[in-house]
């Protein structure tokens, strides 16, 4: 694990990424809060390309709680059975759908607790949802932004939510709106698993990872 970069460091290579990208956007479809807090159950361990190809026509016939509860387990299931995990999934749909409708009037709640209540839907998600739809500066942390954080020393910590309370803590408060998506696409393109794409990268010179390649 790197050690902490300092401020400085910190407001540059933020400032690189906005820089490169102003305005980062998520690359799961969704066309509502609903919509997207089913896409982003969804995605748990499968990719966004996934996804999207799954809900393309699902989110045409289904995109709110009601809906999906008249298409049904069965009939979901038939939509996003490329996705893996995809029974379950089904069944944690459902049941949020129903919660929805039964205790929020079919409406999304807008506040970590009650995201997290419902099936399927752990604090990443919950935190995509506030981020995405909301505009909380909230910090969705997945497996990119945590091994980025610890090989730049932007974010280090020895779990998601130690990586998601160093963003808080010491990304400056006019980056934290974008932050978790910088690094998501960062992590996702660039600062790879297997074989980071260190000639690429924008933050080369301010990273504190030591096997650097060419």
């Amino acid at each position: 694990m790197a050690q902490q970069l300092d401020y400085h460091t910190i407001r540059e290579i933020f400032t690189r990424f906005h820089a490169a990208e102003p305005e980062p956007k998520g690359e799961l479809h969704h066309v509502n809060a609903y919509t997207l807090v089913v896409a982003v159950a969804l995605s748990a361990q499968a990719t966004d390309a996934g996804v999207n190809k799954a809900t393309a026509r699902l989110f045409e016939i289904a995109d709110t709680p009601e809906k999906m509860l008249a298409l049904g387990e069965a009939g979901l299931i038939e939509h996003i059975k490329t996705i893996g995990l995809f029974r379950n999934k089904a069944k944690n749909v459902i049941k949020l759908s129903q919660i929805l409708v039964e205790q929020y009037g079919g409406a999304v709640p807008c506040s970590r607790a009650a995201l997290q209540s419902l099936p399927g839907v752990g604090r990443k998600t919950a935190n995509v949802v506030l981020n995405m739809w909301w505009r909380y500066p909230a910090q969705a942390v997945d497996t990119h932004i945590f091994r980025v954080g610890n090989r730049t020393g932007l974010c280090p910590g020895k779990d998601v939510v130690a990586v998601e309370r160093a963003i808080e803590d010491n990304v400056p408060v006019d980056f934290q709106q974008h932050a978790h998506h910088w690094l998501i696409l960062h992590g996702r393109y660039i600062c790879v698993a297997r074989k980071p794409k260190c000639g690429a990268c924008l933050i080369r010179d301010l990273c504190q990872f030591e096997e650097k390649t060419e």
